[in-house]
């Protein structure tokens, strides 16, 4: 504990320098880092897609560095301070931890969850998805939406009735792109089967955001090894029909 403590303390105490006497750092202000934020947010997240620990642990520094970098610029404002932060973090991780703290029964993480939820109407939450951020993209804001109201018991009760759902989408989805329905239309049942589709997944405990990237990463894959064999010949893809490209697609699948 006391390594950790005094590497943190280092930490800040850099901070505090860099703030003092680097022309970047001290131009920085909490609109200019946030972008760089969600850069390294998706740069952690590809490293746990990859199961790449040591990029895992690396961009865990970077976002305490933001996490620290924030807090150096909230203290400039007289409006909190690091010391803030932590305890504002601890007491709600008590607070919501009855479970742990108090004499609160639970029978499993869902139960947990459920806890969760209901103790953030107590402290004041207007809506159960008023803490679903508006600018997550929409896939992850699909599943965030489920899983919240999941926890004040509005929910399917089956995995066959989601399902059911999703063939019903589907079928509505198709009848509007067989009858030349306008785009508006279109994308509003396309809109329904996505969610549909998330909320399955989420009754399978698959988290589609994680599986849609690996089908991505997957592609990309596949799709680079085409290019590289394609170069070996001295075509270009344009050069080549598609039952051409499809041998060498089949050859990446099957060194996967």
């Amino acid at each position: 504990m006391k390594e950790s403590l005094d590497a943190f303390r280092e930490l800040l105490e850099i901070m505090d320098t860099l703030r003092d006497n680097c022309p970047w750092d001290k131009k920085q202000t909490f609109e200019s880092l946030r972008h760089l934020t969600i850069e390294e947010t998706y740069e952690l997240s590809d490293a746990i897609l990859e199961k790449d620990l040591d990029g895992i642990r690396k961009e865990l520094g970077d976002l305490l560095l933001h996490i620290v970098f924030y807090a150096k610029i909230g203290s400039e404002k007289k409006s909190f301070n690091i010391t803030d932060v932590i305890k504002d973090i601890s007491a709600k991780l008590i607070n919501r931890h009855p479970h742990i703290y108090s004499d609160v029964v639970v029978n499993g993480a869902q139960d947990v969850k459920d806890n969760w939820e209901k103790i953030k109407l107590r402290e004041g939450n207007k809506s159960v998805l008023s803490g679903v951020p508006v600018s997550l993209p929409a896939l992850v804001k699909a599943y965030r939406i489920q899983e919240k109201v999941r926890g004040v018991g509005f929910d399917w009760e089956k995995p066959e009735q989601v399902w059911e759902k999703v063939l019903e989408e589907l079928n509505e989805f198709k009848i509007e792109t067989e009858g030349n329905s306008d785009k508006a239309k279109m994308e509003g049942e396309f809109g329904d089967l996505m969610f549909a589709l998330i909320n399955y997944a989420r009754f399978l405990d698959i988290n589609p955001e994680n599986a849609l990237e690996m089908t991505n990463k997957k592609f990309i894959h596949r799709f680079k090894y085409l290019e590289e064999n394609a170069k070996k010949l001295n075509k270009s893809l344009h050069e080549m029909s598609l039952s051409e490209m499809d041998v060498f697609w089949n050859e990446a699948k099957n060194i996967e």
